[in-house]
């Protein structure tokens, strides 16, 4: 059952530094002012990438305000949040929608790109959020493992996956162009680090919870809400 992943995770690397970094330069190119004619214009800088779609999102569809964040599944700051994030979410109710973006930062946290495969995978069988609750919840232990693989089974197991499909998930193509979608837009954003949290699109003035409250309350208030 359990998978060797270095072949994969090598090319996973090279498409994320061939992507991001083209991205990136893509982005400082777009501001250059061109020659036109006898006078001068300046490039539109491009659209922002999309991140993996459909987006991970909880909370009413049609929610007016949009909390979104990139988070890494080994952080102990985002594990943190979480349970943060869980009281906001109570606490507004249908005025809010969460999204999650995969931002694993593998030089620190070596097995956080495995956890958001096993997140990812978890949602193409409808099981998302369960599995992003569970790694949160048990970050403690499996981050202590040396392959937590069978741990992450174990999970798909409890909430209802067919296992087989969700190692073969973990492996394939879908899951990780997801990953690398986020990782992707996570750049064009400026992100570098965890967890990082946008409301409708712009960053509070803090990280705390309660610069959180505050961005979601100045949007609401903006919408006469």
């Amino acid at each position: 059952m359990k998978k060797k992943y270095f072949p994969f995770l090598l090319i996973f690397g090279v498409l994320i530094i061939s992507i991001g970094g083209g991205a990136l330069l893509y982005n400082s190119q777009a501001h250059v002012e061109v020659a036109s004619g006898s006078g001068g214009s300046t490039l539109t800088p491009p659209p922002l990438h999309p991140g993996a779609e459909p987006a991970h999102l909880r909370g009413d569809s049609q929610a007016p305000v949009v909390l979104e964040e990139f988070g890494d599944f080994q952080c102990p700051v985002c594990g943190r949040f979480y349970k943060d994030l869980k009281m906001v979410e109570a606490e507004y109710g249908s005025k809010l929608r969460v999204i999650f973006r995969e931002f694993p930062i593998q030089s620190i946290h070596p097995h956080s790109l495995e956890a958001a495969h096993a997140a990812e995978a978890a949602g193409l069988q409808g099981k998302f959020w369960e599995m992003h609750d569970l790694l949160y919840e048990n970050q403690d232990i499996w981050v202590k493992e040396a392959n937590p693989r069978a741990t992450f089974d174990t999970y798909a197991k409890g909430i209802g996956l067919n296992v087989n499909q969700f190692d073969n998930d973990m492996n394939g193509s879908v899951v990780a162009g997801r990953c690398i979608s986020d990782q992707v837009k996570a750049r064009d954003m400026g992100v570098n680090g965890t967890p990082s949290i946008f409301i409708d699109g712009k960053p509070p003035r803090d990280k705390n919870i309660d610069a959180i409250r505050n961005a979601i309350n100045e949007e609401l208030k903006a919408k006469g809400l």
